[in-house]
């Protein structure tokens, strides 16, 4: 197979056949709309017959956190898929992962809510994403893609920095990336680690009882406060290196630009084509696109906002990320956000108007 083909998939089945190349050993997921197609891409590839990846529909998204628990505490590279009500049902495992320092990577293609809500496409899980939706002081680091492309390309980034930090990672897409069909580059195939190297790459791992060393216990619970404190501390640290060596973002249009829009994922994307069209009006905005949501980049921004007249924050939710940017900012900019709820994904014509309206 040439790994280089230019394959026209959606942007679900990319996370499927970037899983297999990336070299996965375990996906556990359930099906949900709009997400359903990466565990049916999945099994119809049968890449247990190929790689030897296992693929499990478990019976509740809480049944498949913890297999990813399970799977990461034992080095394997694991991932699990779902969309926002079934995310929300797996907040408590990502929490003991966290907890427990477990690697895995974890893929949220969004939808409206709250509760059941819609299938149709939101961004309203960004708080759960970056605040830590379960219990506890943690982070999980959140890659946020706006392209099939980029679908494809975080699968193996994510697995690389779950291993790095020892933490889980979220895709944070949503159902218009999902479901939409792009021209992708798929990744080149890696082989799956042997256990000779995962017990050398990775000493923390539970691979099961050995002589050469004491038995490695991987657990989040901790009945001595001072013990959990300094274990707190640790993973503070560890948080505190991550935003120092993991910030992404992406600038664009930002020459001789009177004005700044920021917004990520597919709302990026159309407020790339809202620039555009302003463009034919005299108007120059640049765009800032965060790419990781955490750590979310405010050094960056801030020194992107010199000498612009206003940001406005382009969200397809009620206002969340704008929490950030204000946060990232202070007084030095005037700041407003626009967004359409419920599954409504916004016009550029729109984003035009509310920046003229909120901000010009």
């Amino acid at each position: 197979m040439n790994e280089q083909e230019i394959k026209l998939m959606k942007g679900n089945e990319a996370i499927a056949h970037a899983a297999i190349r990336c070299g996965c050993d375990g996906y556990f997921g359930y099906p949900i709309t709009p997400q359903s197609e990466i565990i049916e891409t999945l099994a119809q590839l049968k890449p247990w017959e190929t790689t030897g990846m296992v693929v499990l529909q478990a019976e509740s998204e809480v049944a498949s956190i913890n297999m990813l628990y399970g799977g990461g505490g034992s080095g394997k590279r694991v991932m699990t898929t779902s969309s926002s009500p079934g995310i929300a049902l797996m907040q408590e495992g990502i929490s003991y992962m966290a907890g427990a320092e477990v690697p895995g990577v974890i893929v949220n293609v969004q939808r409206g809510g709250p509760g059941l809500g819609t299938i149709q496409p939101s961004q309203s899980d960004y708080f759960q994403a970056t605040r830590g939706g379960g219990n506890g002081d943690y982070n999980v680091i959140v890659l946020a893609p706006n392209s099939v492309q980029e679908m494809a390309d975080f699968v193996d980034d994510a697995f690389e920095l779950a291993f790095k930090y020892r933490n889980p990672v979220m895709i944070l897409s949503d159902g218009i990336i999902g479901q939409m069909m792009e021209k992708v580059v798929l990744p080149p195939f890696k082989p799956r680690k042997t256990e000779e190297e995962i017990i050398k790459e990775y000493p923390w791992a539970s691979t099961g009882k050995r002589k050469d060393r004491d038995a490695n216990v991987i657990t989040s619970l901790e009945l001595m406060p001072d013990a959990m404190e300094k274990h707190n501390h640790h993973l503070q640290s560890k948080y505190q290196r991550v935003k120092e060596n993991e910030v992404r973002y992406e600038l664009t249009h930002n020459e001789n630009a009177d004005y700044l829009i920021v917004a990520f994922g597919s709302a990026a994307r159309i407020a790339e084509n809202a620039i555009e069209v302003a463009k034919e009006e005299g108007l120059h905005i640049a765009l800032f696109r965060p790419i990781t949501l955490w750590p979310f980049p405010e050094k960056e921004l801030r020194e992107v906002i010199k000498g612009k007249k206003g940001l406005l924050v382009v969200e397809i939710n009620a206002g969340q990320m704008v929490e950030d940017v204000r946060l990232s900012v202070g007084e030095n900019i005037k700041v407003a956000q626009f967004g359409r709820l419920g599954g409504i994904v916004p016009e550029p014509d729109e984003i035009i108007k509310a920046l003229k309206e909120k901000i010009q």
